[in-house]
């Protein structure tokens, strides 16, 4: 079966970087685009990031433009989140997402002095 598995969340202080990373596999992780989610509590689910099957384009939510980065790897089934200069409103779940419906368990990232 899909499964999506991420990593690399965790406390950091404002100002500092977090790379986190999905593990995708049960299906043909190349011709899929893949999306990067956050929910923080009490709000709503949001797309952060989106990456084409190829990589060859991405789109950011206006929030984290110019801080993160997204990309992807085809020869390992994995897609990375770079979050540089981290806010304490960037603190949320953050979810792997691919077409149709398919998520990942979700890590937490923690944006605190």
């Amino acid at each position: 079966q899909v499964q999506l598995v991420e990593s690399g969340g965790g406390l950091v202080q404002p100002g500092g970087s977090l790379r986190l990373s999905c593990k995708v596999s049960g299906l043909t992780f190349s011709l899929y685009p893949m999306n990067w989610y956050r929910q923080a509590p009490g709000k709503e689910r949001e797309l952060v990031a989106s990456i084409a099957s190829t990589g060859s384009s991405t789109n950011y939510a206006t929030s984290v433009k110019g801080r993160f980065i997204i990309s992807r790897d085809n020869a390992k089934n994995t897609v990375d989140l770079q979050m540089n200069s981290l806010k304490p409103e960037d603190t949320a779940v953050y979810y792997c997402n691919t077409w149709p419906a398919y998520w990942g368990q979700g890590t937490q990232v923690t944006v605190s002095s």
